[in-house]
């Protein structure tokens, strides 16, 4: 099998490095946009801070680095002695809304299995969805390679249907567990992924391959509900973090032999590998994780630029929320964000845009949700959206919505991210201070360190 060791998804991106030039009274800053990335001009009297990710550079061979990854991994015995013996396989990975590089990381993984012994038809690439739409057919080449579509078998997850599910008791929140019936009686649990900030979980990766990723949608309406995102959540928070201590938990009781887990760079490119014991390995890419992108700045500003982060996660206003939460913390109560994200592939789910159209202020939705009775898929992103409401003025500047769609998403819109900037900087004044994060979520700004809850960010 090919490992096509040369494919990252930068091939189809132009912003590789954050390119920053002065001059005419202004700063010109690349954003990650779409796949090819969008120039724009901020007045440098008004620029206090661009917060970007350090320099980060690819492994130089990244299918060696796997491969050794699976050999000396952390925690753990080497995955080729795990594998021994074993009668089948669930690697399970992640869906298409996060650019992990599984054509580099996939092959050596596969290979391991079939010198241990495993015959390829034992063996069960699992989509972990959550309750996102599973990917094409043309996504999966694209995400896997043809050769990992053709010789394996390769299903998603699907959170609705509640017979696919194995109940595994409680957890000790409480919350009832409900996992993927393949994963839970698969003899070899593999888990795949990225690891990086997270608005719930702190961090992506290790055991949120298994919830959400795999979770029934009756498990999401705790995981995901009101009460849960009003607490000690955000991005880079673990300890005190009930979203996260829930998962583990039930991690734990599901079980994993294993995981690959990896960082990768604003190209997209994979930067190191963590793979081993569901915690160890973890433990170790969050460090490493942290280290970079969590960013300090010395006080909040009056307005924030930034974007949803690129292809794949700028394709939905659903997954560009994420922008919006991820600079919360160094903006002043009552500042303004100015976001451009491409939304290529529309709003998000139709239950989510019968939000959108049923709300008419983040005030009324957040009564709604408190209701014992509501529950509808995707009303988390929507409170979250409420949640950035609370504290912020939002523009949002995107081509791929028509005009009187984006009169429905209770933010502002500008055809232009200078022409937010204007709007902005009129209402704040000419003392006005702004910060632009190129890189949207993947970066987690601070204001000296400080870690915050979104509900009191």
């Amino acid at each position: 099998m090919s490992t096509d060791p040369d494919f990252t998804p930068a091939r189809h991106l132009c912003y590789v490095s954050i390119r920053i030039e002065t001059g005419g009274g202004t700063v010109r800053i690349n954003l990650d946009y779409g796949r090819t990335g969008i120039s724009v001009e901020v007045p440098d009297r008004h620029l206090t801070r661009v917060i970007t990710l350090p320099p980060d550079p690819p492994v130089g061979d990244p299918a060696s680095a796997v491969a050794e990854a699976l050999v000396c991994p952390i925690g753990t015995r080497p995955l080729a002695e795990i594998a021994r013996g074993r009668r089948d396989a669930c690697i399970v990975i992640s869906d298409r809304t996060r650019p992990v590089p599984y054509r580099v990381l996939l092959p050596p993984i596969l290979e391991t299995l079939a010198r241990a012994g495993i015959a390829r038809d034992d063996v069960l690439i699992l989509v972990a969805t959550g309750l996102h739409r599973p990917p094409t057919a043309q996504e999966l080449h694209e995400m896997l390679g043809p050769d990992a579509v053709s010789a394996y078998r390769i299903e998603s997850h699907v959170g609705r249907d509640l017979e696919s599910h194995a109940h595994l008791g409680r957890s000790t929140r409480g919350t009832p567990i409900a996992i993927d019936r393949r994963y839970v009686e698969a003899d070899l649990k593999i888990l795949t992924g990225l690891i990086e900030p997270h608005l719930m979980a702190g961090y992506s990766g290790g055991r949120k391959a298994i919830c959400p990723g795999l979770a029934s949608i009756e498990m999401m309406r705790i995981e995901h509900g009101p009460e849960m995102l009003e607490g000690n959540i955000g991005n880079g928070i673990l300890e005190g973090n009930p979203f996260h201590e829930d998962i583990l938990d039930i991690a734990h009781r599901t079980g994993a032999d294993f995981i690959v887990n990896c960082s990768v760079n604003r190209a997209k490119q994979l930067t190191a590998v963590f793979a081993g014991d569901l915690d160890a390995a973890f433990a170790a890419g969050v460090r490493r994780v942290a280290a970079s992108t969590i960013q300090a700045i010395e006080a909040p500003v009056d307005v924030v630029v930034t974007s949803g982060g690129g292809f794949p996660l700028d394709a939905t206003f659903y997954q560009s929320i994420k922008g919006m939460i991820g600079c919360l913390n160094v903006l002043h109560t009552g500042g303004t964000i100015v976001i451009a994200t491409r939304i290529s592939e529309g709003i998000g789910s139709a239950q989510f845009q019968r939000l959108l159209l049923e709300t008419k202020t983040p005030s009324e939705f957040m009564e709604r949700v408190f209701q014992p009775d509501f529950f509808t898929v995707d009303q988390w992103m929507m409170q979250h959206l409420c949640q950035v409401l609370r504290k912020a003025r939002v523009i949002l500047v995107s081509e791929g919505l028509p005009r009187e769609t984006l009169g429905d998403l209770l933010v502002e819109s500008a055809p232009t991210v200078e022409a937010g900037l204007a709007q902005a900087i009129e209402r704040h004044g000419r003392r006005a201070s702004i910060a632009v994060i190129p890189e949207g979520p993947y970066v987690l700004p601070t204001v000296q360190g400080e870690l915050r809850s979104i509900a009191c960010a």
